[in-house]
């Protein structure tokens, strides 16, 4: 008497990826409902059972559905929109979170999981690991296409596309858990982006959400070395460290990256059974480094792979990430045998499972785990011929021979998803073409940024418009010229409200289109007795200056605006690409003054390192009309004659222009 199933997959090389690494080359795999039933050789299951679909393998491997143990997938969206010559922190906050923050709704993050969950199902990924806003899309999707799929809503300190905080942000993720924790196939969670963009209480409170719904906590760990650096020098921990410290591993932890993991690290993360999971592919493109494959696998670290998201790879082909995962650790270790082809199939099958803490139902095919199976045909030019003389040849073919565009069949949950490489649970054209429009959109936005020095500040950071005008003049001065600028700073019509003593260091970018402007990044350093030592950085956006109808020489310029400059000034130079780069040091002595009710700025400059180095008085006043700069103008011509200043000290350029002319 035949037992009946399902289905019954047959003549295919069944790669069981159980404990005995156990291969039939003849085999066959049973199934009832969502579960496997039974894994052996084809006569044994035929003999056996009786199935509703019998599926012929001739010709292919089956082995269980690949794990992405870490991705972004909305961000399929955003693949190729940045070219490959920015490191990551202009990569991050000069592209991906400006586009992010106009762009990202929950239609974006719906469309965007949809394009993702086609191209992972049509490469033989079943189950993925999420880390996004708007996650609930993303489930959405996930759970129309039939993935299987953990879910983590990301939490930030800072605003993010969905939460204007992070309270928000954890009530949000808090709601997205009730909505979906009983669901078969989705597993909803919370996901503190990383160290660096979170705090002590949002890891606290993620923690205890995961405790009290039982689901894992998903987080960013040591991708970068200067990440380890800031974090040593900021809380004395690596960023592992400093995780455990604050109760990530006090719960199932799924922990992406780790390419920096120290020894330590490596011990505390077997010890606490965190999943980690590199992103072979993203970790290269984005010069993060090579995670240490081989040394996590000995140490005993539940170790996966993951793609990372689309933006940063560019696509979610887990064959390319096991092929890396292979090769890296031969040609950094200079040995073949670090990482066999076996090894390095686990990581996004049996291991992978466990670095996602799901091996009791998905990684290997095990009677009694779920139906997350793919078929791969071996019959390709790239992968002939095939030798057979040991069962291990099948791990080399599929790991360095086979190409994602080999899948033929997948299932998940015993469900039939990609059948002969049609995908059945969407229309692929209909995907790309809603994905293309808001490609198009995101195109229009970053061509004019581009070309608008304003907006691309806008998009990194906080941007307060100084006043719209600024008329100045300088005069090269000598000693006596300035005791006379003393003096007169002692007349009763002149009233000094405020005085100070700094160096100031301008980084000057210039663009051979001057109609575009320029960019002075400032490093401003006070050093008069007993002034505070704080030592303030700012961006400013400045039109080139013009003399227009004044006398004395006097300089205009328009539209300034500025902000606290947070980055470095490679970030600076990566994200403006300037065609021009100056630099002016100089020691400023400032006196701010009060001049028949108008404000004004006395500056005697020394530059430094410079032929023509001064010194300088230069006298300036700021407003917002047009009206009150002519009378300005008008005060600072009385403020000359007044020091006794001559037509031919006179200086017609700002300092940078005098750079640019010598």
């Amino acid at each position: 008497m035949h037992e009946q199933v399902d289905k019954l997959l047959i003549n295919g090389t069944v790669v069981t990826m159980d404990a005995a690494a156990t291969v039939y080359t003849q085999g066959a795999v049973a199934i009832r409902g969502r579960d496997i039933v039974a894994v052996g050789e084809v006569a044994d299951l035929q003999a056996r059972y009786s199935a509703n679909q019998v599926i012929d393998c001739t010709d292919c491997a089956i082995l269980p559905g690949l794990i992405n143990g870490h991705a972004h997938v909305p961000m399929s969206l955003l693949r190729g929109m940045v070219s490959d010559y920015q490191q990551l922190d202009v990569w991050l906050f000069g592209y991906m979170f400006p586009v992010e923050g106009q762009f990202v709704t929950p239609a974006f993050s719906y469309i965007g999981a949809r394009l993702s969950c086609a191209e992972m199902l049509r490469s033989g990924t079943t189950t993925f690991v999420d880390m996004y806003y708007y996650e609930e899309e993303v489930a959405r999707a996930a759970d129309e296409s039939g993935m299987r799929a953990i879910c983590g809503q990301t939490v930030l300190r800072m605003p993010s596309p969905d939460a204007p905080s992070y309270d928000v942000g954890i009530e949000r993720a808090r709601r997205f858990i009730e909505q979906w924790h009983t669901h078969d196939r989705i597993i909803p969670t919370i996901a503190p982006h990383a160290p660096y963009t979170c705090t002590d209480h949002i890891y606290h409170e993620a923690m205890e959400l995961c405790a009290q719904f039982g689901v894992p906590l998903i987080t960013h760990l040591s991708e970068t070395s200067r990440e380890v650096q800031e974090s040593r020098a900021e809380r004395d921990a690596t960023p592992i460290g400093y995780a455990n410290r604050v109760g990530a591993f006090d719960v199932p932890c799924i922990a992406a990256h780790c390419v920096h993991a120290t020894e330590d690290d490596i011990v505390l993360l077997r010890q606490r059974g965190v999943g980690v999971v590199p992103c072979p592919s993203s970790n290269l493109k984005l010069a993060s480094g090579v995670a240490p494959y081989d040394r996590l696998i000995k140490a005993g670290v539940h170790t996966g792979l993951g793609t990372d998201g689309p933006a940063s790879n560019d696509d979610q082909d887990m064959f390319a990430e096991i092929h890396l995962a292979a090769m890296l650790p031969k040609g950094l270790g200079g040995d073949p045998m670090i990482m066999p082809a076996r090894d390095a199939l686990s990581l996004a099958t049996s291991r992978g499972a466990q670095a996602i803490h799901l091996d009791h139902l998905i990684g290997s095919l095990v009677p009694g785990k779920r139906a997350d199976v793919i078929v791969v045909e071996l019959n390709h030019l790239h992968s002939a011929p095939r030798y057979t003389y040991s069962p291990d040849t099948i791990y080399s073919h599929l790991v360095y021979s086979v190409h994602s565009s080999d899948v033929r069949d997948v299932l998940v949950d015993g469900r039939m998803i990609v059948e002969n490489r049609t995908l059945l649970t969407m229309d692929e054209r209909e995907v790309m073409a809603q994905a293309q429009q808001i490609a198009d959109q995101i195109n229009v936005f970053l061509s004019s940024r581009e070309e608008n020095l304003l907006d691309k500040i806008l998009a990194i950071g906080g941007v307060q418009q100084a006043e719209i005008f600024e008329i100045q003049v300088k005069a090269r001065v000598t000693s006596a010229d300035i005791e006379r600028v003393e003096a007169m700073l002692r007349d009763p019509a002149i009233r000094v409200t405020k005085t100070s003593e700094r160096m100031q260091y301008d980084t000057y970018f210039l663009f051979h289109k001057r109609e575009r402007g320029r960019i002075r990044i400032r490093e401003d350093r006070r050093i008069d007795p007993g002034a505070r030592m704080d030592t303030k950085y700012t961006i400013t956006l400045m039109a080139e200056a013009d003399q227009g109808e004044y006398p004395y020489a006097m300089l205009l310029s328009r539209a300034r605006y500025t902000a606290r400059a947070s980055q470095t000034l490679r970030f600076y130079r990566e994200y403006f690409h300037p065609d021009h780069e100056t630099e002016i040091e100089k020691h400023r002595r400032r006196w701010r003054i009060l001049y028949k009710n108008k404000d004004f700025a006395i500056n005697i400059d020394d530059l430094v390192g410079r032929q023509d180095n001064g010194p300088f008085l230069e006298i300036k006043g700021r407003t917002w009309g047009r009206r009150d700069a002519d009378e300005r103008a008008t005060l600072i011509g009385e403020l000359l004659e007044r020091c006794g200043i001559r037509a031919e000290q006179l200086v017609k350029q700002e300092y940078v222009e005098l750079e640019r002319e010598g």
